[in-house]
């Protein structure tokens, strides 16, 4: 199971950023979305990020002239995924969206292509039914930023075969990150169930009024040493990200998760954290 080939489905923040990643780390990758201007978007800011590498000395120009020429983006996932022997998908967090994609790319990817998804919420077992090799899909679980978070966690169903996640488990290695194996699955993951738990708290602390964002983040970055703190970091995932996860939370359950009403209001606000300027601190 070589990987050579790479396809990235969703073209939002994180899928270019893994698209781009396997592209500098070697491989021939296609990136790919449904909306004309999200292709743009991955072009453009390819384009400027590649450029910045050069203005800070971390690329030689015929360094990124290499990378661009592994780098595609596509019109359609057809040709994004036909002689693909990786496709990660990256599209939004919807059950719903994802199944369809997962139908499109089994129908176009070759037979012995590797199918996984981004997500931390739905383990590849919710898109067995949608492919037609369930040995052959898994989880691979980037942290955002994708281009600088070490970190990937492979998640098997019980049908992931060993030759799959071990085929995994090198492509990351080649792309420089730290493969973190899930041998079970398991809603979050590693990383997002503990990061989940510290939200919580830190969401419970300033709701019930113990103290200011300002210094929940304080305390996280110069009691724990994390590099940033939970507000800023929820900030930089997207508040619109955080309260999808908690409304698909609230659908399933019932019950209001810690944080909705904070997230809504933002959200209805226009304020989705760093991308739209504003957050829980100001970016303007």
């Amino acid at each position: 199971m070589e990987i050579r080939k790479v396809a990235v489905i969703g073209g939002g923040t994180m899928g270019r950023q893994i698209a781009l990643n396997a592209a500098i780390s070697g491989y021939d990758t296609k990136v790919t979305d449904t909306i004309p201007a999200v292709r743009e978007n991955v072009k453009k800011w390819a384009d400027e990020y590649l450029a910045g590498r050069i203005a800070k000395g971390r690329m030689t120009a015929e360094q990124v002239e290499e990378i661009k020429a592994r780098f595609a983006v596509a019109e359609t996932t057809q040709e994004a995924v036909k002689d693909a022997d990786l496709v990660i998908e990256a599209v939004i967090e919807r059950e719903d969206i994802k199944k369809e994609v997962f139908r499109e790319i089994s129908r176009f990817a070759p037979e012995g292509a590797i199918l996984t998804t981004n997500s931390s919420r739905m383990p590849s077992s919710t898109f067995i039914d949608c492919v037609k090799d369930p040995s052959r899909l898994a989880n691979t679980h980037y942290n955002n930023p994708a281009l600088v978070m070490k970190v990937v966690e492979i998640e098997q169903n019980e049908k992931t075969s060993e030759e799959t996640v071990q085929a995994l488990v090198d492509f990351c290695v080649k792309n420089k990150k730290t493969p973190v194996r899930v041998r079970k699955e398991i809603d979050g993951l590693v990383v997002s169930r503990i990061l989940h738990a510290i939200n919580e708290e830190a969401l419970f602390l300033v709701e019930n009024g113990y103290c200011s964002i300002e210094d929940v983040d304080k305390a996280c970055t110069e009691g724990l040493n994390h590099p940033m703190g939970p507000y800023r970091l929820m900030d930089l995932t997207g508040i619109d990200l955080n309260f999808d996860i908690r409304r698909n939370e609230y659908e399933r359950t019932g019950k209001k998760p810690t944080g909705y009403d904070l997230f809504k209001k933002y959200v209805d606000e226009g304020r989705l954290g760093k991308k739209s300027g504003k957050g829980f601190y100001d970016y303007t």
